[in-house]
């Protein structure tokens, strides 16, 4: 608690908001695949196709963010995010029997999600010191995580005690969603700031364009076909998920504020290249280990290529560091995050139409082992990174 009084009330109520989001995330991403496999009977094909619908907001996010920017400072596009979110999730637990409802709810849900994309970082890095930016953004990242771990054991000890309760799940997600609209509402820092820019296109950020494309690689990877391979190949149950999504997240209350300190040290160069060879090893194992190892160490390893993956996703804080230490103007960050995201988007609304078409005419394999050469064109990418000398 003492620790908690040195923090500003800014910090405090980020943090919270922060929490909150991870909570709601985490029952996202540990329920959809059961939810659309157990509700909606969907197929490989069938999941690959509701990426589209899902992933459109992040396609179309620099347009949105432009629109709100002129209205709105980021707090309060953060604060229209989490109750779009929260309708979202509601909606879906509650009323989305078809898939005409399914898709149009997944979509609500997304836009909030991703406006927050776009918008959580740059808030995060007006709270943090100079040179200590991936430390703040990894101690938020803990936060999250934290949120995660609340929110997935209590999806697992559901699910144990009620089965497959969807409709409970998402409520519960939809008021967590909600109690971070508060929090980020009483946000003050930033109030006073000029107003971003609306569009950012520079060829000087060429080189965080393009690792914003490769993160869309890992995130349909891991999102999509990761936990795929263990629903439908493996029959691995809802509980199950949520409990290894909730071991990732444990793990990531200490991780992420390490990882974060790790950008600070090595580099985002270093990071970022290391994370693209972790991925190779992922898809391969995505890919293999169901296949050659023996029951049950496959299981073992594809749960441990799930955590790892989802362990590894907090380095997309380096993004935004890099840009940070990049950036012409502070004004151009969310702007240009928003542009990054539109086109991760782009790749991610294209490769799960593509995968679920490789999935159903070629086998699963061949999804990871395109996703594995992609992440090697990535790791050759990420060596281009050049930050400038910052001086004290």
């Amino acid at each position: 608690m003492r620790l908690l009084d040195r923090l500003s009330p800014d910090l405090r109520y980020l943090l919270a908001a922060t929490l909150f989001i991870g909570a709601a995330s985490g029952i996202f991403i540990s329920t959809f695949n059961n939810y659309l496999s157990d509700v909606h009977a969907l197929d490989a094909s069938s999941r690959g196709l509701i990426e589209l619908p899902r992933e459109l907001p992040g396609f179309l996010i620099m347009a949105i963010s432009a629109g709100l920017l002129i209205l709105m400072r980021e707090t309060r596009m953060a604060t229209l995010a989490m109750v779009l979110s929260g309708v979202g999730a509601l909606c879906l637990g509650v009323v989305a029997d078809d898939k005409v409802l399914l898709v149009l709810f997944v979509i609500v849900w997304s836009l909030g999600d991703h406006i927050i994309f776009a918008v959580e970082g740059p808030i995060g890095l007006k709270l943090a010191r100079s040179g200590a930016e991936g430390r703040r953004l990894g101690q938020l990242g803990g936060a999250r995580n934290l949120g995660g771990i609340v929110a997935t054991g209590g999806v697992y000890l559901l699910a144990k005690w009620l089965g497959g309760q969807y409709w409970l799940f998402y409520l519960i997600a939809a008021i967590a969603c909600l109690l971070a609209a508060v929090c980020y509402f009483r946000i003050q820092t930033g109030r006073n700031s000029p107003p971003s820019r609306r569009i950012v296109l520079k060829k000087k950020y060429t080189i965080f364009y393009a690792i914003s494309a490769l993160f869309g690689v890992r995130k349909q990877i891991f999102l999509a076909f990761g936990g795929w391979v263990l629903v439908e190949i493996h029959g691995v149950p809802v509980e199950t998920i949520a409990l290894l999504y909730f071991i990732a997240q444990t793990l990531g209350i200490f991780m992420r504020p390490l990882l974060g300190d790790v950008i600070d040290w090595l580099g985002e160069r270093v990071v970022l290249a290391a994370d693209e060879v972790l991925l190779i090893l992922i898809c391969l194992t995505y890919a293999f280990g169901g296949d050659l190892l023996p029951r049950p160490i496959n299981l073992y390893a594809l749960y441990a290529a799930y955590v790892l993956d989802s362990i590894l996703f907090a380095l997309r804080i380096a993004r935004t560091t890099y840009l940070k230490k990049i950036a012409d103007d502070p004004s151009e960050i969310t702007p240009t995050v928003s542009m990054g995201i539109t086109i991760d988007h782009a790749v991610a609304m294209s490769l799960p139409i593509l995968s679920g078409y490789v999935w159903e005419h070629f086998g699963y394999h061949w999804v990871f082992l395109i996703a594995a050469g992609i992440a090697t064109a990535g790791f050759f990418v990420c060596l281009r990174i050049r930050v400038p000398r910052q001086t004290a």
